[in-house]
C-alpha cells in the first residue's frame, strides 16, 4: 500500500505543540531557526532532543559547534518566531533585531520572549531521514518565575503551532489527575465564552 503523503503531512500538522528558537554560535556568528520538532528524553542523564533539517544552514552550524541553546517561545515571541523560520536571512546579525542574552555556558543567544531557556552539549547525533535528530545533555535549565511581571502581554504564556499556524493556550483548573472534562474546568473557571473561538482560532479552513 502507498502512502498518501499530503494525508501524512496533514497527520502531522493536527499534532499541536511548542515553539522553540534553537541558537548556536560557530566561527563568531550566531545562527539560529524556529523549532516546533522538540522534545524532553531523558531525566537522568538530563537530555533534549531536536530535529534539525539536514538543508538548512543551521545544521551545518550546529553539529560543527556541538553547543546550543533552546528557548521556549512566550506568546510574545511570536515576532521572533516568525523571523528565524524566514528563509533568505542574512547570516550576519541575525540577532540584530531579537531581544536577547548570552547563555552563561555556550555563549549562544538566548530570546528574552521565552518562558524556559535550555543551554546544551551534544550528547548524539542520530540519522533521521532528511532530518538530524539532535540530542543534548542540558547544561544549564532557567525558567520564568510564576510571579514574574516583565509588562508584556503574553509574557508568561506558551507560543504554541498547530496547522502551520500559532495559537495561544485556553488555561483551565483540569490537570493531568483531574476528573473534571477539560470543557466544564474552562466554563468552571470562567474562562472560556461560547461566542468566541479557542486556540484554533488562527487557523483557516
Amino acid at each position: 500500500m502507498t502512502l498518501d503523503r499530503l494525508a501524512f503531512r496533514a497527520v502531522l500538522g493536527r499534532f499541536a505543540s511548542g515553539v522553540t528558537v534553537v541558537s548556536t554560535v560557530h566561527d563568531g556568528l550566531d545562527h539560529a531557526m524556529t523549532a516546533s520538532a522538540f522534545s524532553s528524553v531523558s531525566l537522568d542523564p538530563p537530555l533534549v532532543a531536536v530535529f534539525v533539517n539536514r538543508r538548512n544552514r543551521f545544521h551545518g552550524a550546529v553539529v560543527a559547534s556541538r553547543q546550543w541553546a533552546v528557548s521556549i517561545l512566550a506568546e510574545s515571541g511570536q515576532d521572533a518566531a516568525s523571523w528565524f523560520a524566514s528563509p533568505g536571512r542574512s547570516e550576519t546579525d541575525q540577532f540584530g533585531r531579537v531581544d536577547h542574552v548570552r547563555g552563561d555556558v555556550t555563549g549562544a543567544p538566548l530570546v528574552r520572549q521565552a518562558i524556559g531557556w535550555l543551554e546544551c552539549e551534544t550528547w548524539a547525533e542520530y540519522d533521521g531521514g532528511d532530518h538530524l535528530i539532535l540530542v543534548g545533555r542540558v547544561v544549564s535549565a532557567r525558567v520564568l518565575p510564576d510571579d514574574t511581571d516583565i509588562g508584556t502581554e503574553g509574557w508568561d504564556r506558551p507560543l504554541l503551532y498547530y496547522r502551520s499556524h500559532y495559537a495561544a493556550l485556553l488555561r483551565s483548573s483540569a490537570d493531568e489527575r483531574s476528573q473534571v472534562a477539560l470543557r466544564a474546568a474552562i466554563i468552571e473557571d470562567g474562562a472560556y465564552d461560547e461566542g468566541q473561538r479557542g486556540p484554533g482560532a488562527h487557523e483557516r479552513g
